[in-house]
């Protein structure tokens, strides 16, 4: 393939991330939460943030429980419900907004997640979550 700046190297898709275990596939729940787009979150998001540790489910933590959190505060941000702050992010747009998440020795942490919602692999809508220093 020739593009305008030359011919590409190297591709990687949305498909690859998501068989590779880069992206984590939560559009079933997305669903549920009134997403209409197929939604993952990034893998670093989801060891980090939405799995538990052990301490934390001692205390009711859990993944689903902090997927839909997160999925949750999405939804409302979107609808103007919650503060965000959103602008372009490549060839889609970005969105910021927070969320508290119970993480070790049950304190409460507010954390600030970023949202891309962007054309997948065949242009698509696709939404992405991740933190905000990921891209």
């Amino acid at each position: 393939m020739t593009e305008m700046f030359g011919e590409v190297i190297h591709t990687y898709s949305r498909r690859e991330a998501l068989a590779d275990g880069v992206l984590v596939d939560v559009s079933e729940m997305a669903s549920e939460a009134g997403f209409k787009f197929p939604v993952a979150v990034t893998q670093r998001l989801h060891a980090e943030v939405l799995t538990p540790d052990p301490r934390a489910e001692e205390f009711g933590q859990s993944f689903d429980g902090r997927c839909w959190d997160a999925l949750h505060m999405l939804h409302m941000a979107i609808k103007g419900v919650l503060p965000k702050k959103t602008y372009p992010c490549g060839a889609g747009e970005a969105t910021e907004y927070q969320c508290y998440f119970v993480m070790k020795a049950r304190q409460r942490r507010l954390l600030t997640l970023k949202a891309v919602c962007g054309p997948g692999d065949d242009m698509e809508p696709v939404i992405t979550i991740m933190l905000p220093d990921e891209d």
